[in-house]
């Protein structure tokens, strides 16, 4: 009699077993978990029992086996580095993986410094570890954006006259032509020599000043159409938002957050569609003009987030044109001045807004600006300094695209006579002597600079850590007011999380970007879908309990029952205790 075929050994990928613990928690049992997807009820329990595991498991798709746990410090390293290569990213820089890895290196070396028995030696930042950084963090190379040293003027002049007969043969007016760029602002930062400043570097936790927030700003050539600004933020609902009941959509900007305050592909299109074209078409009807439009974009913006052909098809009446690579730092309009005389008109309000409080209340300026002075204020401020933003200033900032579309008057005298910007300076300055602080033009225009720095090391590793606590501090003030919706009935539970499991299979099988679906599932199954998955399981045993306590109520009486009840809480525990837990257990499996 020949032998029995020998059993073929089949690996599941995590994927798979994410689904089936999914449906397992929405209430399917194991032995019809075991029919569809063809197990053994034995498999079906052993992926169950290391369902954390599984489900805290972050890698990509088609992935079959779980590895084992990387050390301590390179998780650490790999937060960091993303921080890190985000800011490089939001200054427009070039990332390549040599520089990567070599920074990794650095940050490894860096964080186990001062820990017994681990050398720097022990991280080789090799290929291998920088594809697999690559396909968890979802980093992508960007363009050079400000690095004028390397900007290629050659290709700028080229492209300037392409424009300028591509803007003639279609016959764009100044009004129809506008550009925007994106800008990191350090919202709270002070010059260097201040007393706040100072004492603020002495403090241990965190730095205000290093509170970052990412704007994009958008203005026509002729300087009379500045669109709604889109601010991302590492916070969806500040407490100040809360406090004051803030309706997000009231907002002057279009808010927008994410853990690295960084614009998205789906939040540029979002301000795209729902922001930019309803303006820019009401503008233009307004003024009478034909609805046609050409949005002058720097490549930088867009590569970074992914952003395909299709966001913009909806319009037909927008045409989107591209800056060359490393053209931006002597092209891009928003580069000329703007940005950078936003952020003097910004420093300006802040400090007239600092002086207006000392001067009408009791408050002194360290109070104000320590325990006061919130992202509501922020938002307010950055309101009217963009609403300071000359019509002259925009104009000038196309002198070098686009020269044929500046006034004569300004074209001719802005470079050689940056009054405004010295008045502004001035008035800082002026601000600052009458607050007490110590600040001179020089700081200034460092402050201006630092906003586009990027973060140290220690910097970065202390706002990361900063923001994640935020969350559930957050969350936290959330929790009393959910609480009532504890009484859900358990049939609308199961159905629910029956619902997300499906949703998040289709999401992944027809998703094109792996990297945004982990991200985005993960984030809405631990702060949303966990809530009720815990609300399940916690009603399971304690019907499981009171199962086991009913029949050791009915053998050895009441008394014992309850004493059996004490134990399993947590009051006296031993091993009758440990056997009832693993009864429970594999109860509740079932």
């Amino acid at each position: 009699m020949p032998p029995p075929p020998k059993r073929t050994n089949v690996t599941r990928t995590i994927e798979l077993k994410k689904e089936l613990i999914a449906k397992f928690e929405s209430g399917a049992r194991v032995s019809d978990l075991a029919a569809q997807y063809k197990m053994a009820k034995s498999t079906i329990s052993t992926i169950l029992k290391r369902k954390e595991a599984i489900k805290a498991a972050d890698v990509a798709k088609g992935v079959k086996i779980l590895t084992s746990k990387r050390h301590v410090k390179m998780e650490e390293v790999e937060k960091i580095l993303l921080e890190w290569v985000t800011e490089r990213q939001l200054k427009g820089e070039k990332v390549s993986e040599p520089i990567i890895c070599e920074k990794a290196r650095q940050l490894y070396g860096d964080l186990i410094r001062d820990s017994p028995g681990d050398s720097a030696d022990d991280f080789k930042a090799s290929r291998g570890w920088f594809e697999k950084f690559k396909k968890r963090s979802g980093i992508r190379y960007v363009v050079r954006k400000r690095e004028t040293v390397r900007a290629d003027k050659q290709g700028a002049k080229k492209f300037v006259e392409e424009f300028q007969r591509f803007a003639e043969s279609e016959g764009f007016l100044p009004q129809q032509v506008f550009n925007c760029d994106e800008t990191g602002l350090f919202w709270k930062k002070m010059p260097k020599k201040t007393y706040i400043t100072r004492e603020e570097k002495s403090l241990p936790g965190h730095k205000p000043m290093k509170d970052r927030l990412t704007l994009l700003l958008c203005a026509n050539a002729s300087g009379d159409c500045k669109v709604k600004p889109l601010l991302v933020y590492h916070s969806e609902t500040p407490r100040a938002f809360k406090k004051n009941n803030v309706q997000k959509d009231k907002l002057t900007v279009m808010w927008r957050s994410n853990p690295k305050a960084l614009v998205t592909r789906q939040f540029f299109t979002e301000w795209f569609q729902e922001v930019f074209a309803p303006s820019v078409e009401e503008y233009l009807t307004e003024k009478n003009l034909p609805l046609k439009v050409l949005l002058v974009l720097d490549a930088a913006l867009t590569q970074p987030t992914g952003l395909g052909g299709d966001w913009s098809s909806e319009h037909d009446s927008i045409t989107v044109k591209f800056l060359p690579p490393n053209t931006t730092p002597l092209l891009q309009p928003m580069d000329q001045q703007v940005i950078s005389n936003f952020k003097k008109l910004y420093t300006k309000a802040l400090f007239q807004r600092c002086f207006e409080v000392t001067m009408e209340t009791n408050l002194t300026l360290r109070e104000f600006w320590k325990d006061h002075l919130n992202i509501l204020h922020c938002l307010s401020i950055i309101e009217t300094a963009w609403e300071q933003v000359s019509k002259r200033m925009l104009q000038c900032a196309w002198r070098k695209l686009w020269p044929v579309s500046v006034v004569p008057r300004f074209f001719e005298g802005f470079e050689l006579d940056p009054v405004l910007e010295n008045n502004v300076v001035d008035e800082i300055v002026s601000l600052g002597k009458f607050m007490g602080l110590e600040v001179d033009s020089d700081d200034v225009e460092e402050l201006v600079e630092e906003h586009t720095l990027v973060l140290s090391t220690d910097e970065v590793q202390a706002v990361h850590g900063e923001q994640q606590q935020e969350v559930p501090e957050e969350l936290s003030s959330e929790e009393e007011d959910t609480s009532c919706i504890d009484n859900i009935p358990t049939a609308e539970i199961k159905e629910l999380l029956g619902y997300w499991a499906k949703t998040q299979s289709l999401v992944a099988k027809w998703h094109p970007s792996i990297g945004v679906v982990k991200r985005n599932i993960n984030l809405f199954d631990g702060n949303v879908v966990e809530h009720f998955r815990k609300i399940l399981k916690s009603r399971k045993r304690q019907a499981a309990l009171d199962n086991i306590l009913s029949k050791e109520e009915a053998s050895c009486g009441s008394s014992s029952a309850t004493e059996l009840q004490a134990s399993f809480s947590g009051v006296k525990r031993g091993r009758k205790d440990c056997e009832l837990e693993r009864d429970l257990d594999e109860d509740f499996m079932e």
